[in-house]
């Protein structure tokens, strides 16, 4: 499955919240979607991405299966008709344009905030599925640790991670800027998973401190309230503590929990001002802006808020391309070797089948001494006729021109032709 790496990506660059919304899923649908691609389809080195950023699907196919797997992901979310979501994927089947891609969103060069670390985490655990799936062969394991070394040598050698201009972070500048005038802001974040985790932490670096902390798992929300001053409450009392609230922070998907307008409305004079919806799918109700004083916000609306660190961001980029294209090029050379190393091994057991039949002609007269010594010799003799083409093979796999050089040598010695 060689030079056939494709992707198929719907992100936040071509597609509004609500259809993000209908195809995101969540572990366990990415760990269904692979199970589904994998029975269905020919595709292997599979891996499945879904933040509320984007949904993507890496694999390595003959042919396009872009069709397949829309159908597989609108089965697997409960809906039949693709229509209304096909037009909104990006279809990428170019080899070296797809391994690019999943570079480029590994290291954040895609993210909504650009340079977001927390994205590498979700491509390690995607990753992770994939081979629990055993849908990770040789090329995507070598692709996903050339990835991950790109990024160490990324942020040591550039200030692309530098500063705070993650999602979490544009999350808390947000708030600072809504709450400036208010004395004291309250501030309630509902859900403490990774999301809910980062942001709460970027607190910890501003001025908000009245922070009150809600979680399903209770303990999750007492063990990350005892790190600092936070208070954590039970889930049961969320609503209770909501009409206390100044800013509401929801990171729970809608599906699990949803703060709606009538909600609010029956909470009147009480009612929080401002709401941050962090959820995919959402959990605060659009809605609610129609009520007095009210503003909701949502991951489309948060930007890129962190300005320096942004500015030193941008101008490290072409640094970080930089590097992804050494390491590209480090990676394909790897890739053009593995292509070569089927026919040399072709290429060494047609010339060990003419040893073989040789020697059955010629040392049957021999003693045992002398036809251990005849044995040894032509073995050393195979090794070093082998070793000239191997090492001008890779010297040629270097500059790109080891496929002429393997087409000679299977012509030569009648080697089946590999894929490409």
């Amino acid at each position: 499955m060689q030079n056939q790496f494709k992707a198929l990506t719907l992100s936040y660059k071509q597609a509004p919240i609500a259809v993000r919304e209908a195809v995101s899923l969540n572990e366990i649908g990415c760990r269904n979607l692979l199970d589904k691609i994998c029975e269905f389809t020919d595709a292997q080195d599979v891996m499945v991405l879904s933040t509320c950023n984007r949904t993507e699907v890496y694999y390595s196919a003959a042919q396009d299966l872009s069709r397949e797997i829309i159908k597989l992901i609108a089965i697997e979310k409960g809906f039949i008709a693709t229509k209304e979501i096909s037009a909104y994927f990006q279809n990428i089947t170019d080899h070296q344009q797809a391994v690019q891609h999943l570079f480029y969103v590994s290291l954040g060069l895609e993210s909504q905030v650009v340079g977001d670390m927390q994205i590498l985490n979700q491509v390690k655990k995607a990753y992770q599925w994939a081979a629990d799936a055993n849908m990770a062969g040789p090329f995507l394991h070598r692709l996903m640790h050339t990835i991950f070394f790109t990024n160490k040598q990324v942020f040591n050698q550039t200030s692309f991670f530098d500063g705070a201009a993650s999602v979490s972070y544009a999350t808390v500048e947000l708030v600072e800027e809504l709450t400036k005038g208010m004395a004291d802001p309250r501030v309630l974040m509902i859900g403490v998973g990774e999301i809910g985790a980062n942001v709460y932490d970027n607190f910890g670096k501003s001025k908000i401190s009245n922070i009150t902390i809600a979680n399903r798992t209770h303990h999750k929300a007492l063990e990350l309230a005892q790190k600092t001053n936070a208070r954590a409450i039970y889930w049961e009392n969320v609503w209770e503590e909501m009409a206390q609230a100044d800013v509401v922070i929801s990171s729970v998907p809608g599906d699990c929990f949803f703060i709606g307008q009538a909600d609010i409305a029956q909470l009147g004079e009480n009612a929080p001002q401002f709401f941050v919806d962090l959820s995919m799918p959402r959990s605060i109700d659009a809605g609610i802006e129609a009520l007095p004083n009210a503003k909701v916000y949502n991951v489309d609306n948060i930007r890129n808020r962190a300005t320096e660190a942004l500015t030193m961001r941008m101008a490290a980029i072409p640094q970080v391309k930089e590097i992804i294209a050494e390491a590209m090029t480090e990676f394909n050379s790897w890739t053009r070797e593995m292509a070569m190393s089927p026919a040399l091994q072709q290429f060494k057991s047609r010339l060990e089948e003419i040893r073989q039949q040789e020697l059955a002609r010629y040392t049957k007269k021999l003693g045992d001494d002398q036809k251990e010594l005849v044995e040894a010799i032509t073995k050393n003799i195979l090794n070093k006729i082998v070793k000239l083409p191997a090492l001008e093979l890779k010297a040629a796999c270097q500059r790109g021109e080891s496929e002429a050089l393997l087409e000679g040598l299977s012509a030569l010695f009648n080697l089946e032709k590999q894929e490409a």
